[in-house]
């Protein structure tokens, strides 16, 4: 359940956070509304590749607490999000090499916000999340940050395999982070780097790996077979300071 300060409710309302700077992350249409703003909603959602559920009545009900959605409402950020422009140019100016976290799919807000919390203890320059599939800067992702979503830019990218091209073409390591991987403890962060980390239960899906220059590994000696996303992440970016801190 999102917070209410990121739900907007009615079929105007929608209509112009659709048409203004606004980032929409999510679009509820009523199944059974067919008419005019109904369709222009879905049109305009559809021209911005937003996810639209169509859902029933009670759904809604659950969604908007003043019930006053008109068969429509939708889910948006609560925080302005920054370009990749933005990140690279922030370790440009501490006149460091870059450090990015790459989130592919992560879909709690709650796993979110402590990663950018992470990200912004640990000195990285910022947090790129795709665009479809995945938490954005909700009210509950920016509390779960405590206040480092001020500070960490946060970019929302399309195609995370072309982002990935991008910041290979320049000069930036890309490290993926899953179980069948060499150990962070055996590998150098240092240098230009951005950490991948998967989803919660699939972890990091096939084409955003193979993009990758390397897979890493969190050596673990417990009887379950993985760790929270944002705990390894954590984990993974701490080795990384050291490292880059103790050179």
């Amino acid at each position: 359940m999102h917070d209410k300060s990121t739900v907007i409710e009615g079929r105007n309302a929608v209509i112009e956070a659709l048409r203004s700077d606004i980032t929409v992350e999510r679009v509820f249409i009523l199944k059974t509304s067919t008419d005019g703003p109904v369709n222009t909603i879905i049109r305009e959602a559809r021209k911005q590749d937003i996810r639209i559920d169509f859902v029933d009545k009670s759904r809604l009900d659950e969604i908007c607490p003043d019930r006053k959605h008109q068969g429509a409402a939708a889910y948006v950020a609560a925080f302005s999000y920054s370009t990749i422009f933005d990140i690279l140019k922030k370790s440009e100016e501490k006149g460091k090499d870059p450090f990015i976290f790459i989130l592919d799919e992560i879909e709690d807000p709650h796993n979110l916000g402590a990663i950018i919390r992470t990200a912004n203890m640990c000195g990285a320059d910022g947090v790129i999340i795709p665009k479809n599939r995945a938490a954005g800067l909700t009210a509950t992702a920016m509390k779960a940050s405590a206040g480092a979503v001020a500070y960490t830019p946060v970019a929302k990218v399309t195609n995370l395999s072309r982002t990935i091209d991008e910041l290979k073409e320049k000069g930036i390591w890309v490290y993926g982070l899953d179980m069948d991987g060499e150990s962070i403890y055996k590998t150098a962060l240092t240098g230009p780097l951005a950490l991948v980390v998967g989803n919660e239960g699939k972890g990091i899906s096939r084409l955003v790996k193979e993009k990758c220059d390397a897979i890493l590994s969190i050596p673990t000696f417990g009887d379950i077979d993985s760790l929270n996303a944002s705990v390894a992440c954590g984990v993974v970016a701490f080795e990384a300071l050291r490292q880059r801190i103790g050179r």
